[in-house]
């Protein structure tokens, strides 16, 4: 007898078609290229449209954009922010409250694309088990660099930030940053399951601090529908936030994702063939209950 082997998101592929059931990611992917190629334009082109990098940057000339989590390492530096870093730093500050802090792993940081690719590699080679640690390790580190700063008046982090050195090596050459990113490509295919941008990375635990109250939100809005597939659950970078938003009906728990650790990616939007999730606002209404299936450990 033939063996039939289910992949992720092959009912959804089939119900919605193949755009339905990428639409999310591949707009995410647009979002990630289209930033970095901004930012290169400039030194390759002439195009300046923005100057700068992920840090600061100064679009049209006009409008500047900061990283707060800079800001703050260099205020803690005891160094004086100019004008427009600070209204930079609101502007950022301001979107991220509304739309998510962590919107920015999914839909802004260059690091993501190489995760995720380390994750879909990962599922297609059917490696499972691997390490673990506390997903509070990634609070930790951002306590450890604000110390850093504070007690060497320098924002050190900036020297090996990822996040920061892959569009930087991109304009002026990685060289040994290069083993950097293979290393946490590497990492997360054989050693762990979403170590880096799930558990390690400082810049996600910082943004992750930004949307805790954030208007737009993934909400489980027919988790009635769900038919335990667990397809969500296998693409969910941050699976935790998924199970009482999805199986708390009984318990009377909200269907919206309130978890400053969601990514709004909508991965769980789109492979789903049952379209449980939807984007939506906080204030979601709830559905009615679901069967009580639970979803397996995280």
């Amino acid at each position: 007898m033939k063996t039939v082997v289910h992949t992720v998101g092959q009912e959804a592929r089939q119900t919605k078609g193949w755009w339905g059931a990428n639409r999310w990611l591949v707009l995410r992917r647009v979002s990630q290229f289209s930033i970095l190629a901004l930012f290169l334009a400039g030194p390759w082109f002439g195009w300046w449209l923005v100057k700068g990098n992920l840090n600061y940057s100064l679009t049209l000339n006009t409008v500047p954009l900061a990283d707060p989590l800079v800001m703050l390492q260099s205020l803690l530096a005891r160094h004086v922010p100019e004008r427009n870093a600070i209204i930079g730093v609101s502007l950022v500050l301001l979107f991220y409250m509304l739309v998510g802090g962590r919107s920015f792993c999914a839909w802004v940081c260059p690091v993501n694309i190489v995760t995720d690719c380390a994750s879909a590699m990962r599922r297609k080679l059917d490696i499972r088990g691997g390490g673990d640690m506390p997903r509070q390790t990634r609070y930790w580190i951002l306590a450890l660099i604000l110390v850093l700063a504070a007690s060497t008046g320098s924002i050190v982090w900036e020297l090996v930030n990822p996040v920061s050195l892959l569009p930087r090596g991109l304009l002026f050459g990685m060289g040994a940053g290069w083993l950097l990113i293979a290393a946490i490509f590497l990492f997360d295919l054989f050693v762990m399951k979403r170590a880096w941008c799930s558990h390690l990375c400082p810049v996600g635990a910082f943004y992750s601090t930004l949307g805790k109250w954030s208007l737009v939100r993934v909400a489980a809005i027919k988790r009635e529908a769900c038919n335990d597939c667990l397809d969500c659950y296998a693409v969910c970078p941050e699976q935790q936030v998924i199970r009482m938003p999805l199986k708390g009906a009984a318990k009377g728990s909200s269907p919206v994702i309130l978890s400053p650790n969601c990514t709004n990616c909508g991965r769980c939007i789109d492979v789903c063939s049952k379209d449980v999730f939807a984007f939506g606002t906080r204030f979601a209404p709830k559905p009615s209950a679901s069967p009580g299936a639970n979803l397996p450990p995280q």
